[in-house]
């Protein structure tokens, strides 16, 4: 159901109208001049309206103009008795969604009515998604340090911002390295176009290559559609491929060609496609040393290598902790709705001892936690759950290989006897739904920490 506002100084047509319209399940407000209309729109905040072009005190022009002013997603449909086309193309030009002559088609205006509030939808979605990675991934935003390193980082991605030229993204596993991606991107010439993340190490080689490229029908077992690639989606924005240390080297001689060519082909596919975004690859590796190795193609490695940008890891720059812990707990206290912003010295203290192996990642990961713990605005020394030693306290000496379901049963328990059995905050800290919580405790024989 929507709200529809109906302004024409003719009663009848109101009332005509009103009928029609609350048969279709909306809610409707009238108004019988310009200005009560506009009164009428900052109290119910309609999603349409419906108004007259000539009413003796404004006419629906100057409407259209106030409404916009005051919410562009409002959609106006304008109808007028006399045929004007100087006010259909005025009309048009300031916003209005369509423009229909007196006598109204009622099934005409029921058509125009589900389409205008159909398209009205699909643009708040759309701009609240483009907005919300527009202004997360903006410089003053996103990035924080000033030590030297960073001050460079900064500098690269300036001269980045005017072209597509393909970047190398070097740095630890934590360091922010798709951070950077996304902030060149979105500070740069094609920002207005996908970003497009592909992460190399959570596919096997066939997967990864109908991910890149995509596939026809038939290409393969299983493949009952076409579909398209990264490559195709990204269009003329940006393709991130992160840990492409991991690809095979057969792929990359695929993902050289495309560099090369600037084209390729689905799996299956005949026909050749222009490939017009950027590459922003990334790594944790060294690529010039695998290269060194026979690890990755020599001739791949320097088509991606353009421009190199080497993130610091945090241990390096810990004169930015400060700053990055109040970046974190402004975006977590929002999260969260929480207000922990009281941070004693101590505890800035020990963040700033802290080796960090983690980097960025886990320092954020680290505040997110102590918010979840705190019950005042203090960020306590009691709820900064740091590894001691960079290891945890189940952490098994280097010598001693875990598995992954032992790794994750000792952090688990580590978890829980830090929350002091409190599943509800475990849930938060781990990531996980409760009914998974308790499946994890039965299959790893945690049952006592069970909750009754």
């Amino acid at each position: 159901m929507a709200k529809l506002l109906i302004i024409d100084d003719d009663e009848q047509v109101r009332e005509i109208l009103n009928v029609n319209l609350k048969e279709l399940g909306h809610k409707v407000f009238l108004a019988e001049n310009g200005a009560k209309g506009l009164k009428a729109v900052e109290k119910y905040s309609p999603d349409l309206i419906i108004c007259d072009l000539i009413m003796p005190d404004m006419n629906g022009i100057q409407v259209l103009e106030k409404v916009k002013n005051y919410d562009p997603y409002i959609q106006v449909i304008l109808f007028t008795a006399y045929y004007d086309m100087s006010s259909i193309i005025k009309a048009m030009q300031k916003g209005a969604f369509d423009y229909m002559q007196k006598p109204i088609d009622m099934e005409q205006l029921k058509i125009k009515i589900n389409r205008a509030l159909k398209i009205q939808s699909v643009s708040q979605q759309l701009e609240a998604y483009i907005s919300e990675d527009f202004l997360e991934y903006q410089l003053d935003n996103s990035l924080i340090g000033r030590t030297p390193a960073m001050r460079e980082i900064f500098k690269n991605i300036g001269q980045l911002s005017s072209n597509k030229v393909s970047v190398l993204i070097q740095g630890e596993s934590g360091t922010g390295k798709e951070l950077i991606a996304k902030v060149i991107h979105y500070n740069g010439v094609s920002k207005d176009q996908p970003f497009v993340a592909v992460n190399c190490t959570a596919l096997s080689r066939e997967l990864l290559e109908s991910e890149l490229f995509g596939h026809v029908k038939g290409a393969f077992t299983g493949a009952i559609k076409d579909k398209k690639g990264k490559f195709e989606l990204a269009r003329e924005g940006t393709i991130f491929l992160d840990e492409i240390s991991e690809m095979s080297l057969d792929l990359q001689a695929k993902l050289l060609r495309v560099l090369q060519e600037r084209e390729f082909e689905k799996v299956g596919g005949e026909y050749t496609l222009p490939m017009k975004a950027r590459i922003i690859a990334a790594s944790n590796r060294d690529l010039e040393k695998l290269v060194e190795a026979g690890q990755f193609r020599e001739d791949l490695y320097y088509r991606l290598k353009v421009f190199t940008i080497n993130l610091p890891p945090l241990r390096e720059r810990k004169e930015d902790i400060p700053l990055l812990v109040v970046h974190f707990l402004k975006k977590i206290n929002k999260e969260l709705h929480k207000n922990v912003m009281k941070i004693p010295m101590e505890v800035m203290e020990l963040l700033q001892e802290y080796d960090w192996p983690g980097n960025v990642r886990e320092l954020e990961n680290i505040l997110l936690q102590a918010v979840v713990l705190s019950s005042s605005d203090v960020l306590v020394k009691e709820n900064i759950l740091l590894r001691k030693n960079n290891k945890t306290k189940d952490t098994p000496p280097a010598e001693e290989l875990l598995s992954l379901e032992e790794v994750e049963k000792r952090h688990i328990k580590y978890v829980l006897e830090k929350v002091n059995g409190d599943k509800q905050k475990a849930i938060q800290i781990l990531g996980i739904s409760k009914p998974t919580l308790y499946s994890k405790l039965e299959k790893y024989n945690l049952i006592e920490n069970k909750i009754g």
